[in-house]
């Protein structure tokens, strides 16, 4: 459901793969507002990847800066934004915290399967998913994060939807007429 007040902010959440980046890229441009990808950003500030950030400084570093970036983006008071996180972000308290009550959070639900379909057979750029089993890391990384997901205010199955149809969806749930 579309809230009467249009969202200045909206944190699209879910697994790798589920796309984030694809769908908040080009929700983004319809609305005319800014779109951060969460690890784009680290990456670019840091001056590494995020490969490199969980090989020498470990998980609990990385989700350390994810929550540092996104409160600095979601407490600024000026512009629109699209950001997508990476899919552990949300078991974060602090930022899941901070997204439920600075943004519009929208769950882009999307099977294991799909997720890892999408994603192709280069998961390398994913720390948690350079296994010998991508597929059954996606099936317990949603196991452990659903929960998480499920507190977003809106869920988009990606799974029944294209890619337009999931892109018009978060520009509506954004409550904002895109030809502004």
């Amino acid at each position: 459901m579309s809230s009467a007040r249009p969202a200045s902010t909206v944190v699209l959440v879910g697994l790798s793969g589920s796309g984030k980046s694809t769908v908040g890229r080009e929700a983004a441009l319809r609305l005319g507002w800014q779109f951060v990808d969460l690890d784009s950003e680290i990456e670019r500030r840091t001056g590494i990847t995020v490969s490199d950030i969980f090989s020498r400084h470990g998980e609990a570093f990385f989700r350390g800066l994810e929550t540092d970036v996104s409160a600095e983006l979601l407490n600024r008071e000026e512009g629109h934004l699209v950001l997508a996180p990476g899919g552990g972000w949300i078991t974060n308290p602090a930022a899941l915290k901070l997204a439920l009550t600075k943004s519009r959070t929208i769950y882009l639900k999307a099977t294991p399967e799909t997720a890892l379909a999408r994603l192709g057979t280069d998961t390398s750029a994913r720390p948690l998913l350079r296994v010998s089993n991508p597929l059954a890391a996606l099936i317990r990384l949603l196991r452990e994060r659903e929960g998480y997901y499920c507190q977003a205010r809106s869920v988009i199955d990606t799974d029944v939807l294209d890619l337009q149809g999931v892109i018009n969806e978060v520009v509506r749930l954004a409550g904002v007429n895109s030809s502004q």
